[in-house]
């Protein structure tokens, strides 16, 4: 195997590849990258933990096809450390050559026969394409409501499903829950469970790809590719039936508050500075006539905050995990929200004005009367 490339290009596709690699495995071939170069002059380089494949593509010159694998870290160092010029890599037996410049490089490689490359999607159903930014933000709504208990299977991923009109991503972790909703064409509809830290590396992914490209998924039966220019990244679909997230959403509510969200959220972040109160982040919410006051304590003191707001129904006292509140408000653009009440110790809703575009259920820490 022999190949030229440029050192910048060589690094930028190093560093997508490399979210894939493992160190936390017995298996030491997936501690390495496996590089493959065609006779027709693209240079191939695949990345797996067995839940995550990532494959991307570059071209190269001065080439002469082979595969091997290399060390994932040293190779990387390598790379990234060598000057802005063309780099030349070349395999001889166990041993893969870089030189750049002044610099020249020995390390050892590993055949490539038994690296678990990218293969063709069987059994697909169908693909869809999403705008880049569309799902970049869903993502970045949702992913925080998803669990990171492994032991809570499907909570710890997202739910993708996909209505003939409706692109629909939720995350639940049993305190909060995430409902995000875009227009999507879709020719057909589909249900998919994909974990939410591996969603999280396809939005890293996807912000350093370049602008101009659509997202491309392709399902199959126990996997999906999503395509993004010349990067393919196959993820592992969680198998399990997921909570009827539409049946957890409350029909109506007793009290309705419209709020600005980044007044709230200010009011929080520094009500939130006293928060240890049981350590759980408490804060206390109380709702009168037009204004909510938001008090906590610890035991260095404590912090009362005022934000008017427009409410109907009755007043309330109400508690919650300051960390899951701010969590909703950081992910929303809104400048108004509106927040669906009914008790004390029932679920509370954050919705939009208008429209159903996103809604976001919280429940409420039980607080004492006195």
């Amino acid at each position: 195997m022999k190949f030229r490339c440029n050192q910048s290009t060589l690094t930028k596709a190093l560093n997508i590849v490399s979210k894939a690699v493992t160190t936390k495995t017995t298996i030491p071939i997936l501690k390495g990258i496996l590089l493959e170069v065609s006779e027709s002059g693209i240079l191939k380089m695949s990345a797996s933990d067995m839940d995550i494949t990532i494959e991307a593509t570059v071209e190269v010159e001065d080439c002469i096809p082979g595969s091997v694998v290399v060390q994932s870290k040293l190779f990387g160092d390598i790379i990234r450390k060598l000057p802005s010029s063309d780099i030349n890599i070349e395999s001889e037996g166990d041993s893969v050559t870089i030189t750049c410049m002044n610099s020249e490089f020995t390390i050892f490689c590993s055949s490539g026969d038994e690296f678990p490359s990218i293969k063709n999607m069987e059994n697909t159903s169908s693909t869809i394409s999403f705008d880049k930014s569309m799902l970049k933000e869903m993502i970045r709504r949702t992913s925080f409501a998803a669990s990171p208990d492994e032991a809570k299977g499907v909570l710890t991923g997202l739910l993708m499903e996909m209505t003939a009109d409706e692109l629909i991503v939720v995350g639940i972790d049993g305190f909060r829950m995430a409902v995000n909703r875009e227009p999507v064409i879709n020719l057909e509809e589909h249900s998919v469970i994909i974990s939410a830290k591996l969603m999280n590396e396809i939005n890293k992914i996807i912000s350093e790809s370049g602008d101009d490209e659509n997202v491309d998924m392709i399902i199959g039966k126990s996997s999906a590719m999503f395509i993004i220019g010349n990067i393919k990244i196959v993820v592992r679909l969680l198998e399990g039936q997921f909570i009827n997230y539409k049946d957890i959403l409350p029909r109506d509510g007793k009290i309705e508050v419209i709020v600005s969200r980044t007044q709230l959220q200010s009011s929080i972040e520094r009500a939130s500075l006293l928060s240890n109160e049981g350590k759980n982040n408490l804060i206390k919410l109380a709702i009168r006539d037009n204004i909510i006051t938001i008090t906590s304590k610890s035991e260095e003191g404590n912090v009362k905050e005022e934000v008017l707001a427009n409410k109907t129904g009755d007043d309330l006292d109400i508690g919650f995990n300051a960390k899951y509140v701010l969590d909703v408000l950081k992910s929303i653009d809104d400048e108004e929200i509106k927040i669906i009440f009914n008790t004390s110790i029932t679920p509370s809703v954050v919705k939009p004005l208008e429209g159903n575009k996103f809604d976001y259920l919280i429940l409420p820490v039980r607080i004492s009367s006195n």
